[in-house]
């Protein structure tokens, strides 16, 4: 560790450079993961924050929510205090006073307000429930956009006007706002029959499939890699940072590796005094350590202001636990980077370098 730090502290500007390489590909992986983790979030908020761990659809629907329609006949008489009925589809909103032409895709979420969903799971940052035919409760990132309390808003082209009278968190779904609202106003914007009960049904608890055979049965899981989008999208993020950290690990290597051809002659002049390989090897393990660590913590810091000075329409998910996970793996890998030079360090001749 001595001889490492003295290397470092002799020749400040080239370590600094490697550094700051370094922090710069960490930064990047930590932005990317975050991205990945905020727009995953955005896609499943109201499904988490709904406690799902079930749901049940129409069995033509291929695990679509907003594509599947549940009638009566498929559902037996009365659903239990677990299940809810839900109701979704995509809608324009825009408001109804003319003043501000704002206007917004989002997704319609039809609930029975006697079962659990509405009356338990919906977590208000501003306003109370909806209580009356016309009133909704909408997504909190709304209000980044324009729209508040008590502002009258149409659906799509309906004439009806409804209005908003409290603010959820939590609530986005396939990547756009939630706005609550009835199963009867589902229905109308639908465009189904009163035999069209809900889309599906949804469950806070594991439940089988012999529950309702007249429909298809889902693990919450597999419910949410069926929305759509959502596998793709994760799979790119995640092939992107996989990228970046074997980059990461060939930058070390690669910068280890000319350090070392530049010190040849030292190292060989070190051994033929006696000192021994271990010691050569140690430091530039050391010198790895220290890079990475120093990189990536540059790293950890940027992430951290980026999270703050980003505006709440960004999706982006800071989670510290994976951050530190994927921190420690960055410098595992650095420390695999810098194998390369120890290789070289350790088939040194002091006659022959010193003779070269």
């Amino acid at each position: 560790m001595f001889l490492a730090l003295k290397e470092i502290k002799h020749a400040k500007f080239r370590y600094t450079l490697i550094t700051v390489m370094i922090m710069m590909i960490s930064y990047l992986v930590f932005i990317l993961m975050g991205m990945m983790l905020g727009l995953a979030n955005e896609n499943k908020a109201a499904i988490n924050a709904w406690g799902t761990q079930t749901v049940f659809l129409n069995k033509n629907a291929n695990g679509s929510l907003s594509a599947s329609m549940v009638t009566k006949n498929q559902l037996p008489n009365k659903l239990n205090k677990h299940e809810a009925l839900v109701g979704q589809t995509p809608v324009v909103i825009t408001r109804a006073d003319g003043q501000h032409k704002l206007k917004e895709n989002a997704q319609v979420i039809g609930l029975d307000r006697q079962q659990f969903i509405a009356k338990h799971k919906i977590t208000l940052i501003a306003g109370h429930q909806a209580k009356g035919a016309h009133q909704v409760v909408a997504d909190a990132g709304l209000k980044e956009k324009g729209y508040r309390l008590g502002d009258q808003i149409h659906l799509n082209s309906s004439r009806q006007k409804y209005r908003i009278v409290g603010f959820a968190k939590d609530a986005t779904l396939n990547v756009a706002p939630v706005v609550y609202t009835t199963l009867n106003t589902w229905q109308q914007l639908k465009g189904v029959s009163d035999q069209t009960v809900a889309s599906g049904v949804v469950a806070d608890q594991k439940e089988s499939a012999k529950r309702f055979n007249q429909l298809s049965h889902y693990p919450v899981n597999t419910f949410i890699q069926k929305l759509p989008g959502y596998t793709a999208q994760n799979n790119t993020f995640t092939f992107m940072i996989a990228f970046l950290m074997v980059i990461s690990l060939i930058i070390i290597a690669v910068f280890l590796y000319i350090l070392t051809m530049q010190k040849m002659n030292n190292y060989a002049v070190l051994r033929a005094q006696g000192i021994p390989a271990r010691h050569l090897v140690g430091a530039t393990l050391s010198q790895a350590i220290i890079l990475m660590m120093a990189g990536v913590l540059g790293g950890v810091i940027f992430t951290w202001i980026t999270q703050l000075v980003l505006p709440t329409t960004v999706p982006i998910l800071m989670n510290w636990p994976i951050i530190t996970g994927v921190s420690f793996v960055l410098i595992i890998l650095g420390m695999l980077g810098a194998l390369l030079p120890v290789r070289m360090i350790l088939k040194i001749d002091p006659v022959k370098a010193l003779n070269n």
